[in-house]
């Protein structure tokens, strides 16, 4: 009879294939940048099926993602330090505490964070209050982000978020918002207001990717 394997050795194996695929996949990365912001530093809002949009962030050496702490987290956090991007561990149900303010230590230190705002569970397109609380607390803009392609290249995966994952060389876009400020004094309503806004602009911004996907590639 077999021997049961490991659950650690086989989230290290997948964790060693996902990365060196990401590799492979960012020789032929294809994603233009749409107003993306000067300021630094900002928290970058995206759901969490535009993960893969966060590989077009022009600063990823300052760039800072929660990664909540399971087996699913432990490979795509070794995908995304390979891609350079920095990775606190951490979601609303484990560490999330400890890993907020991991977060907000970085922020203050000048470096940018992006938060996928209906993870790590869902429900998928709805903005969960952490961006916003971190907002407040820093004082640093959020800036929403999108990312599309209509190309049916961009696969669409059977998950509970309809992750997306670019095949070779398929053309995308990521389009980042008007900054949204969070008031160091705004109260619990104040901030389910912004929580809607935030998730409205998130709405809108998909929309207009949507709907002038061609006029916006070919502009410079």
């Amino acid at each position: 009879m077999f021997k049961k394997i490991d659950k650690r050795y086989v989230v290290s194996v997948l964790s060693f294939l996902v990365k060196w695929f990401y590799a492979f996949e960012s020789l032929f990365y294809n994603c233009k940048n749409i107003n993306y912001p000067e300021q630094k530093p900002v928290i970058f809002a995206l759901w969490h099926a535009h993960q893969c949009a966060l590989y077009a962030n022009k600063d990823r050496g300052n760039l800072n993602v929660m990664i909540s702490k399971s087996n699913d987290g432990d490979i795509i956090a070794a995908a995304t330090e390979h891609m350079g991007i920095k990775v606190v561990r951490g979601s609303h149900k484990r560490s999330g505490a400890s890993a907020s303010l991991a977060l907000i230590e970085k922020i203050e230190q000048g470096e940018s964070a992006a938060i996928t705002i209906d993870g790590p569970r869902g429900p998928k397109g709805k903005v969960k209050e952490g961006a916003i609380n971190i907002a407040k607390l820093t004082q640093v803009p959020i800036v929403p982000m999108t990312w599309y392609s209509p190309s049916k290249w961009l696969l669409k995966f059977d998950t509970w978020d309809e992750f997306r994952f670019p095949l070779l060389g398929v053309k995308t876009i990521a389009v980042y918002g008007e900054p949204i400020y969070v008031p160091s004094d705004c109260s619990k309503e104040d901030i389910e207001m912004y929580r809607q806004k935030l998730e409205t602009a998130l709405n809108d911004l998909y929309k207009y990717a949507q709907e002038n996907f061609e006029d916006l590639v070919k502009n410079k």
